[in-house]
Formats: C-alpha cells, structure tokens, sequence
C-alpha cells in the first residue's frame, strides 16, 4: 500500500476532514502536524510520522516499504483504523476507527548482537507500559510475552498487544494496538479491556501517542547503550517488576501441540520465561501461548 504524504487531510494536519467520516465527537482524529512537532527532532530517534486514515496492517505496510525504500531507522506509521491488523499465530484484530492507537516504528538495532533483539516486544511493553500509567494516570501490567494488561473492576483483561517483524537483515518493525476508549458493548471478546473501562484520567489520543513513543525512544537508547545488555539497561529488572506472569502458575501451548504446565518464576537472559515444573526443573519457554492458571 502507498502512503500518503505528510500532512494529508486538513490544512490543520489532521488525518481526515472534520465532516465525513469522523461522525464520532467523542473520538477525534490525531492532529499528525502536531504529532511530528511533539516528536521529530534533531537527533532523536523518530525522524518521520505518518498518519494514514486506514489500512490493513501498519506492520504489513511498513515492512514493505522498508524493503522498497530502504527507510531509515526512526519511521513510524500511524492508522486510525486498521482492517486487516494481526496478533501473534495471525490472529485477526480489529476495533472501531478512532477508538485506539494502531502504529508501527522501524528499528535497525545492527550493531547489536542479533541474539539479543528477542527482547525488543519486551522492551516495547515495558516502554507502552511506563508511557501509558505516565499519561493515562491507569495501572498495566504486562503479560509475557507481548500483551498489556489492565484491570475492569476486579478483572484482569487485555487493552493491548505488540507484534514484532523480521524487515531485512538489519531491521525490526514493531506494531502496537491500545484499546483506549472501547466501551464495553464494543468490546470484541468479553475479556478484553481498554483505558477507558480501566478509569483511564486521560483519553485524548495524541498525547498518549507522544508519551508512548517518547518513552519508547528512551528505552531504545538504553538498551543500545548497553549493547543489548537487558540486565545493565535495566530493562530485564523493570521487565520482571512489570510482568504479571511472573509468581502464577501457568499453562503454556507450545509449538507442536505441546503444552508445560508450571510456574512462572523468572525471564532469563534471552527473555525466555522460565517455568518451574511439577518434576522439579526448571524449563525456558522462547515461544508460545501463555495462559494464567491461577495465582501461586
């Protein structure tokens, strides 16, 4: 899919007209002019902000433009609608036009080692999650390995996920979804949540966006700082503190048709979950399912 130019819609930089299709008061489109003002500078990570009025999948998109434009590192590609948006094992995502954040950034972390940009997705919870309780005033948690958590009344439920793509030999797109102000009758499986049901203060998209990748661009550069390095970044402690799987007995569905039973008791190194089992020993999961069984 074409992207359109900067600043398509109004002469405001809106990303679509103020009649039309935006019949929705309570969900106003992004300001995009006032988003790259808040985010594009001068030796900073973000160096080109995209708003598009809808698409398929911002991921899908920005991976092939990486392949056909050879994008610097820093771009981010916003949807206010996406039709065709994708979780983990392609599942199907979708939420009504405005009533989210659907975007996707592309990284070249090349000087650091390969092995270590596993832990990318959870660097990226770990920055929606600072940037989200920062702005929105809400508590999250997040689920390994790429989903965000908040609390309905006494629920745990999921307002947002991360899904992180291979883009060449020395790039990564990271696409995030945030359910922000879904109301429950819109809800697309009961248990999902959004900021608004969690008693969000803030709403309003466009600063949610900025803090989001504003502290997405901080803790990129600590981690590239440290080489990699998840302990001496902090992001391996921080991670850990934040994630609610961490102390519950889980069930995870692994690849194959396999399951583990056990508990969750540490990311390692790798940002493998390790799961402590009923036979004693402790097994490193990299991939899979994760389903909360109980508290421990």
């Amino acid at each position: 899919m074409t992207t359109p130019p900067h600043g398509e819609g109004t002469p405001h930089g809106h990303s679509e007209p103020r009649s039309g299709r935006w019949s929705d008061l309570g969900r106003p489109p992004l300001n995009a002019t006032g988003l790259r003002r808040g985010l594009v500078r001068e030796g900073g990570l973000w160096r080109r902000v995209d708003v598009v009025q809808r698409t398929g999948s911002t991921n899908s998109d920005l991976v092939a433009r990486a392949a056909e434009e050879d994008l610097a590192e820093g771009v981010v590609l916003v949807a206010e609608e996406q039709s065709a948006a994708r979780g983990r094992l392609d599942r199907q995502w979708s939420a009504p036009a405005r009533s989210g954040l659907f975007f996707s950034v592309l990284l070249r972390p090349a000087e650091i080692p390969v092995a270590r940009w596993g832990w990318l997705p959870l660097l990226t919870g770990v920055a929606v999650a600072t940037g989200l309780s920062r702005v929105a005033g809400v508590d999250t948690a997040l689920k390994w390995p790429n989903d965000l958590l908040v609390t309905v009344g006494d629920e745990e439920r999921k307002a947002g996920g991360i899904l992180a793509e291979r883009a060449g030999d020395d790039g990564v797109v990271i696409g995030v979804g945030i359910n922000v102000s879904l109301r429950a009758d819109e809800l697309p499986v009961p248990r999902a949540g959004s900021l608004a049901l969690a008693g969000a203060a803030n709403t309003d998209r466009d600063p949610l966006l900025r803090g989001v990748l504003r502290s997405l661009e901080d803790w990129y550069g600590r981690w590239r700082e440290a080489g990699g390095d998840p302990a001496a970044s902090g992001l391996q402690e921080t991670y850990a503190a934040g994630c609610a799987t961490l102390g519950r007995m889980v069930r995870a569905e692994l690849p194959g048709d396999r399951s583990l039973v056990g508990e969750a008791v540490a990311v390692d190194g790798d940002g493998r979950l390790v799961l402590a089992t009923a036979a004693g020993v402790q097994e490193p999961v990299g991939a899979g399912d994760i389903v909360h069984l109980r508290l421990a």
